[in-house]
């Protein structure tokens, strides 16, 4: 099911967007939805167990998690390439499939750290 809703862009994003749109020779309208769809995770497709319940080491190893290498590399080419146009339908997918992954990892290190600052395992980091 899909439904319209009504967003305000700045005119810098709405030129972006009007700029990638026309590089790849899309409808803006399918630009910024696939905008959202990759930049959105999908929070509950992973049930992982609560950052609380894990021992100390646990949570200090999850707060300095990183993206495998390989796939890091490869994120860094699909957004590069992305960024010229020149992605592919397969890549669009593969690209869409890393960023997923890379939101999530994001979003458990980001819980992790918060408990270990918690816990009192490690400083706040600083603004």
């Amino acid at each position: 099911m899909e439904q319209q809703i009504t967003l305000t862009l700045s005119d810098t994003l709405l030129k972006r967007a009007a700029g990638l749109a026309a590089a790849v020779s899309r409808p803006i309208e399918k630009i910024l939805a696939e905008t959202l769809e990759m930049a959105l995770p999908d929070v509950g497709a992973e049930k992982l167990p609560s950052v609380a319940s894990l021992s100390d080491e646990e949570v200090l190893a999850l707060s300095q998690a990183r993206m495998e290498n390989k796939q890091s590399s490869r994120l860094s080419v699909l957004l590069d390439k992305q960024q010229a146009g020149a992605l592919t339908e397969r890549e669009r997918a593969e690209l869409y499939s890393l960023y997923q992954n890379y939101q999530r990892l994001w979003l458990h290190q980001s819980e992790a750290l918060a408990e270990a600052v918690r816990r009192g395992l490690r400083q706040p980091l600083s603004a």
